[in-house]
């Protein structure tokens, strides 16, 4: 159990226990404000995490609410544990039956949600003073995967695109380090995704149409654990390209888990 204290935003994470080849060093459930504080993905339902949360909220004046980036377990599985703490706290998300439905522009207490599709279609990014908690929008280090939805890639570039034009001066991700300076990340992450993109259209310009070749092309330096999450990538990038008009024929697809 790890803790992250950044006292000139009066923001605390809390990092799970569930440390893993997508999860990296575990799920970071932020802690924003105080009397009363909010709380940005509770995380897991791992018992000693819901305490440790629960104790940094107590140590805060209480939880005002409970916001969700989306809703993947490793991010909401443990909002209703905290919820039996503090039943009058209401939950706010994007998607599902949440007390608060989130859109684009919303304020939940302290918190502005962007609307960053891509990773779900659900996502959102919450926006505190010059800090961003981005969830699985951007991590702490390494990429994302895209899930494939009509419009993800597209608009997960827009969105990182409309991030960067904030000018934050940091992100709280739901995953590894804090990001303290997130002009580069984002310039980062928006390159890898353009770059990923050109390979991809070159493997297609030299006649591969199969998964697995092209996978084997574009995604070659991704480790073996990581390949089904960077197949379901490879499907977000086949589709933008069909929405474009520039997916040649005859072009296998990926079907699998999501």
């Amino acid at each position: 159990m790890a803790r992250i204290e950044l006292p000139d935003h009066e923001i605390v994470g809390i990092r799970a226990s569930n440390s893993g080849p997508l999860t990296l060093t575990g799920t970071n459930s932020w802690i924003v404000g105080r009397d009363p504080a909010w709380l940005v993905d509770p995380g897991p339902a791992l018992e000693d995490h819901v305490e440790s949360v629960v104790a940094e909220l107590e140590r805060r004046g209480g939880l005002g609410g409970i916001a969700l980036t989306h809703d993947h377990a490793d991010h909401a599985e443990a909002a209703a544990a905290v919820r039996s703490r503090y039943p009058d706290a209401p939950l706010a998300a994007a998607r599902g039956e949440p007390d608060v439905t989130l859109t684009n522009g919303a304020v939940f207490g302290p918190l502005s949600a962007v609307r960053m599709p891509g990773h779900t279609p659900d996502h959102i990014v919450f926006v505190t003073g010059q800090v961003g908690l981005t969830g699985d929008a951007v991590l702490g280090e390494g990429s994302v995967f895209i899930s494939p939805d009509p419009g993800a890639l597209a608009g997960y570039l827009d969105g990182l695109a409309r991030l960067r034009r904030r000018r934050l001066a940091i992100l709280c991700p739901g995953h590894g380090p804090v990001v303290r300076n997130p002009a580069a990340k984002l310039d980062q992450y928006i390159a890898h995704r353009l770059e990923r993109e050109l390979r991809l259209l070159a493997a297609l310009d030299a006649g591969k149409r199969r998964t697995d070749e092209l996978l084997d092309d574009v995604w070659d330096d991704v480790p073996a654990p990581l390949r089904p999450a960077a197949m379901v990538t490879m499907a977000a990038h086949l589709d933008k390209l069909a929405e474009e008009g520039r997916l040649p024929d005859e072009v296998e697809r990926p079907r699998g888990w999501w």
